[in-house]
């Protein structure tokens, strides 16, 4: 399954440009999620979500669409990935389950001045929850930071796994001992297209392959050309032929680029 997505979709730039004039702020994730197969929840990122909105989420979109998560900042930019535990049980008790069986990928993106470190990588990925399971078992511990009308920790899929996915921001990890560690620990190393400013690594390290495309030559601005996108097609198509799942997410919104080019990718591949 090839999924192509953006990264977000709470823009003001996109209201009368992609969203119509008009249409209800409530409306807009129903709409771009009528024009593409997946989203990426970025707000995870900034603060711990409330379950009533991740319950939300999940009302608005298709039966077959798939949400992937970013993880929180205060896990990846403040600690660090160090004692991640505690963090991680807050993160999530705080609602993440209740996207069910539209609960994709979890991404973890990590800063530009963390540098490869293999101890305190295996000792977060060891942390991470494995299943449905283990993640409500692992919010179970979550602290008073969490008022009980903010926790959600029924594991409604079980011992269904979850996948995890790593975007790094350094060029220490440019070296084949990362990746193995990334297999080892059967996490997916994240393919992101930073115009040139962080590393791009093209290396395939678990069963799906996660895709960010953040713009072709300005982060965060520039659109990708017809002959960029047929590009990335191919390189796509050939990485899903080794893998069961693609997930590819736009970041390039400062433009209002990410769904116009979400959309012209997906078009490439019949079965979207």
């Amino acid at each position: 399954m090839i999924r192509v997505g953006i990264s977000g979709w709470t823009y003001p730039p996109w209201r009368g440009t992609f969203y119509p004039k008009g249409l209800p702020h409530k409306q807009e994730l129903a709409y771009a999620a009528e024009r593409m197969n997946s989203i990426e929840i970025n707000g995870t990122f900034y603060a711990l979500q409330r379950p009533t909105s991740f319950a939300l989420w999940r009302e608005q979109v298709p039966d077959d669409f798939v949400f992937s998560v970013k993880g929180g900042r205060f896990i990846t930019h403040m600690k660090k990935l160090r004692d991640p535990e505690q963090s991680l049980a807050n993160f999530f008790a705080s609602g993440v389950l209740g996207l069910g069986p539209k609960l994709g990928p979890l991404l973890w993106q990590l800063p530009p001045d963390l540098g490869y470190d293999p101890e305190r990588l295996a000792d977060f990925f060891t942390a991470l929850p494995r299943t449905h399971a283990q993640a409500a078992a692992l919010g179970a511990r979550h602290d008073d930071r969490l008022a009980e009308d903010r926790v959600f920790l029924t594991p409604e899929l079980g011992d269904r796994p979850l996948q995890h996915a790593l975007e790094v921001r350094h060029d220490s990890y440019k070296n084949p001992e990362f990746l193995g560690l990334l297999r080892d620990h059967d996490i997916a190393m994240v393919v992101a297209d930073t115009a040139g400013k962080w590393p791009q690594i093209e290396e395939l390290t678990t069963e799906f392959c996660y895709i960010r495309l953040h713009g072709a030559d300005q982060l965060y601005v520039s659109g990708y050309t017809e002959k960029g996108l047929d590009e990335w097609a191919d390189k796509i198509r050939n990485w899903s032929a080794e893998v069961r799942d693609v997930y590819v997410y736009f970041d390039n919104d400062t433009k209002v680029r990410s769904p116009y080019d979400a959309m012209s990718l997906a078009r490439r591949f019949q079965e979207l």
